[in-house]
């Protein structure tokens, strides 16, 4: 943690040196208050974090169809997680979204969401195993560690919207923005083995089926779409696209990119495509990015 935060800060640090007077006063402003908001998402406290998810939930509970557990969706979500009280103590509570996106999710506090299109393609011993493996991230903290990463993550952006017009639509972030960087944040293999681990066994001591918890994911993995885009480094934090399949890009796009983070979304500033003005862009928004380096 402590070298992740002295790299932003020094990232900050060489954003200032290469400012120039020109760019303003309120520039200036903006930077230095990204320096204090790196510090302070570096050293926030767990009650903090808390009280950051305990915002972020009611938000998207907001903006989100949620369906009332006199229907045939709550009845059946409740009937499923009888008895799932809490995960390493940390209280559980159900919801389901109304949606067209197949998905799932649970934050550090323990609420879990889980969306109707998912509810739709799995069996109820499929689901189980789906919401196994959320709870699983959240006993484990796994949960806890992308909200963390996602504000410091939010702070450092400020520095680059400080000094770059185009980075500053992307900076500006807003409470949803910040709650879907958290909930997009890919795990790394080994947390997903552990999360299943977990979930397994979570199951089995609740009395239910864990063993369709790697046929669910099989399911899953059959409608994802996969899109590629090969990329060359040109030098100057500049990149040039090479070859593109199923995204916006497009063979012969240029971009310049700051910060590579896997699983993480990539943002593109001063994209130029073809005549078109040069943009800001965030790929892999929802889901992240790999990287596979040739």
């Amino acid at each position: 943690m402590q070298r992740l935060t002295s790299g932003i800060l020094l990232f900050v640090i060489l954003f200032l040196c290469n400012s120039t007077i020109a760019q303003g006063q309120s520039r200036w402003g903006r930077v230095l208050s990204s320096a204090v908001k790196t510090y302070q998402a570096s050293t926030i406290t767990d009650e903090e974090l808390a009280e950051y998810v305990s915002k972020g939930v009611k938000d998207m509970d907001r903006k989100n169809t949620i369906y009332g557990p006199s229907t045939t969706y709550g009845k059946r979500l409740a009937r499923l997680t009888r008895g799932m009280k809490d995960a390493n103590g940390i209280k559980l509570n159900f919801k389901v979204y109304k949606t067209s996106d197949i998905n799932a999710f649970a934050c550090p506090d323990g609420s879990v969401r889980v969306f109707s299109s998912l509810m739709d393609i799995l069996t109820d011993n499929e689901l189980l195993g789906v919401i196994g493996h959320e709870i699983g991230h959240v006993a484990l903290r796994h949960s806890k560690k992308a909200w963390r990463s996602a504000l410091l993550r939010s702070a450092g952006s400020d520095a680059m919207g400080a000094v770059s017009t185009t980075w500053a639509k992307v900076s500006d972030s807003s409470l949803g923005e910040l709650t879907s960087a958290a909930l997009s944040a890919k795990h790394s293999r080994y947390h997903e083995t552990q999360a299943d681990d977990y979930g397994y066994d979570f199951l089995k001591k609740h009395g239910r089926n864990p063993w369709a918890m790697g046929q669910a994911f099989k399911k899953l993995k059959k409608l994802s779409k996969h899109r590629v885009c090969d990329i060359e480094y040109v030098g100057e934090l500049k990149f040039r696209v090479v070859v593109s399949e199923k995204t916006r890009l497009h063979e012969g796009d240029t971009f310049r990119c700051s910060l590579v983070v896997e699983g993480e979304p990539l943002y593109l500033d001063d994209l130029r495509q073809g005549d078109r003005p040069p943009i800001g862009y965030v790929c892999g928004k929802r889901n992240g990015v790999m990287f596979e380096f040739l």
